[in-house]
């Protein structure tokens, strides 16, 4: 896994992309004067705006642990991503807002033809970009960049609706039917800005680790469960690309200080090669003790 501060060249990529496909979306919008071109230009400048947001808040989960941090920055992405989400909404208040201008009063589209060619041509350029940070998000565990690809590739998507609607006006001559897809482009929109906000409001939440982690979490600590050794308490929660992870060892009460030690020591290094990017915190208890069993909750 990349350091967090290597991360920061693919917000640039994406600041790059965003800036050329705004470029191209609004000649493509200016030749055609297409309001579903129009939606589609807006939404790349929201992809602008969430990539600066992106690189600035990668910057930030970058920095170590501090005095006032001690369990450092990840937790900055979410902040990223929940921005994201709100301007994918504000932007899809937008195209809602210029459609119904639109939809009461149709004009002509001119030069179809080669609006739809540039279109195209941006949206190659997005979805590319797009595999490209999302490759990297699943890599380095990075709520930031997969909420900045999925964008990007929902771009697409409203790109490929926006230019199947063009040629339906090309074909039937219906000029409404271009206002109409890009209220539809604005629906989905919105569905994709409000799933966003709530994988980031439920990062900030502490949430626990994804089902298909904790059952290899599970699975290392079961490797365990011999000679008498239980486990309990078992807490997890994702900051950012990190995890924190926690939990109580029981062992037999006859057990030495530097055997349960070692213990501790193999089972948080298995933990670690596992869940990468991984703090592991464990807590040694008698099972002679009857105390043991009453600290399972969060307040003993």
């Amino acid at each position: 896994m990349s350091s967090p501060r290597h991360l920061l060249r693919f917000a640039w990529l994406s600041i790059g992309a965003a800036v050329f496909t705004i470029g191209l979306k609004g000649v493509a919008y200016w030749l055609t004067g297409s309001v579903g071109l129009l939606s589609d230009a807006l939404e790349s400048l929201v992809n602008l705006a969430g990539a600066v947001m992106a690189l600035s808040m990668l910057a930030v989960a970058a920095r170590p642990a501090d005095d006032d941090h001690l369990y450092g920055h990840g937790k900055a992405e979410y902040f990223s991503s929940f921005f994201e989400g709100v301007l994918i909404i504000l932007a899809a208040v937008g195209i809602v807002v210029t459609a119904v201008d639109r939809l009461l009063s149709p004009r002509p589209l001119d030069q179809l033809g080669l609006g739809l060619i540039v279109s195209v041509v941006a949206s190659m350029i997005n979805l590319v970009v797009a595999v490209v940070l999302l490759g990297a998000a699943r890599r380095n565990q990075s709520i930031t960049l997969e909420a900045n690809a999925r964008h990007l590739i929902t771009d697409v998507w409203t790109s490929a609706g926006v230019l199947a609607g063009l040629g339906a006006v090309h074909v039937t001559g219906w000029l409404r039917l271009d206002p109409i897809i890009a209220m539809v482009v604005a629906a989905n929109i919105v569905v994709t800005g409000i799933r966003i906000i709530r994988q980031s409001v439920s990062g900030l939440m502490d949430s626990a680790l994804p089902t298909a982690k904790l059952a290899e979490l599970r699975a290392v600590l079961d490797r365990y469960a011999t000679d008498g050794v239980q486990f309990h308490a078992l807490r997890t929660r994702q900051a950012g690309a990190r995890s924190f992870i926690s939990v109580h060892v029981l062992v037999p009460g006859e057990w030495t200080v530097q055997r349960g030690h070692e213990l501790l020591e193999r089972i948080e290094a298995d933990i670690r090669a596992t869940l990468a990017n991984s703090t592991v915190f464990t807590h040694l208890e008698s099972l002679d003790d009857p105390a043991s069993f009453d600290d399972q909750k969060l307040d003993r």
